[in-house]
């Protein structure tokens, strides 16, 4: 067993896209966060995104992977209130880019969580972590792994965290490769309060940014 918390996440590939959906094995969806946290991050990240779309549009885009490409990076991943709350590894493979998320208890509200990679590697805003910048791939109308017109690169399943906040989670994308994410100035992996329904715009109602971790 790769991790040693409770919740075992397990993986279902979807279609051709080749993403991975992780499976949470556990009883209910608990607490998805509250109401006016989405009102208000649906505003400002509508507009935040918008701010850094044409800067970053071609940046991070570039998923054709090789085998030269193989390599890892290992993040921590900072809570709301800037204390360190678990880890990120990605390893990349020649067939896609393994994500590996592993949160403490208390690290997240029960439930589930939508999850993002985005532009920019700056997680120094805790609380609002909007200087991650957009999604990478951001455009117009393209966000939700089941959106028809989707998806952006950035695009990921959604994160269960367990009763005591804590969480494993797993997944492999081929939208874009760990070269690409550390090129530059970085990327950043965010947690939101609430789960992305993967349809609706600009990122599928999840709500506030509650965790951030720096790909460099």
């Amino acid at each position: 067993m790769f991790l040693t918390h409770p919740l075992i996440c397990s993986s279902l590939a979807l279609g051709a896209l080749g993403i991975l959906l992780p499976t949470a094995l556990a009883e209910g969806h608990g607490a998805h966060g509250a109401h006016h946290e989405r009102h208000s991050e649906e505003h400002h990240e509508g507009h935040h995104e918008g701010h850094h779309a044409d800067h970053h549009a071609n940046h991070h885009d570039d998923h054709h992977v090789s085998p030269a490409d193989e390599g890892s990076s290992t993040a921590a991943l900072i809570g709301s209130d800037g204390s360190e709350i678990g880890s990120l590894t990605l390893k990349q493979g020649p067939h896609g880019l393994m994500l590996r998320v592993e949160v403490s208890p208390q690290g997240l509200s029960p439930g589930w969580h939508g999850l993002h990679l985005h532009q920019v590697g700056d997680c120094s805003d805790p609380g609002s972590y909007t200087r991650s910048g957009g999604h990478v791939g951001k455009r117009a109308g393209g966000h939700g792994l089941m959106n028809p017109d989707g998806m952006e690169a950035g695009d990921l399943p959604n994160i269960w965290a367990a009763a005591d906040g804590s969480a494993g989670y797993e997944t492999v994308t081929n939208q874009t490769s760990l070269s690409a994410l550390t090129e530059g100035d970085g990327s950043a992996l965010i947690i939101h309060a609430g789960p992305d329904d993967h349809q609706a715009q600009p990122i599928g109602g999840a709500g506030a940014r509650v965790a951030c971790g720096v790909i460099s």
